[in-house]
């Protein structure tokens, strides 16, 4: 995915919920900038954006994120990878 079409992936998610249809995100955008943001919103974007992106952020990128355009990159980068951190540690 280009980071067009992964930006406008998070903006489907986030005005899904938050409910605000007129949001339209861009890469310098942080939480506080979009209306209903909080850390429940955070991490359901995250988790969504997983699901919809099939990867999965490793918790020091989520813990480092501080713009959309983080989010973007990172998961750019983790499809380039077939969705997850080459770091990623399984816990058995």
């Amino acid at each position: 995915m280009t980071d067009r079409e992964i930006l406008d992936a998070l903006t489907r998610i986030i005005r899904e919920l938050t409910g605000y249809d007129g949001i339209v995100l861009t890469p310098a955008m942080r939480g506080g900038d979009i209306p209903g943001w909080d850390s429940a919103t955070y991490v359901n974007l995250l988790v969504a954006a997983e699901i919809e992106l099939g990867i999965k952020f490793p918790l020091a990128a989520i813990e480092s994120f501080e713009t959309i355009g983080d989010i973007v990159d990172s998961a750019r980068a983790l499809q380039s990878t077939g969705g997850r951190a080459s770091d990623h540690v399984s816990v058995s």
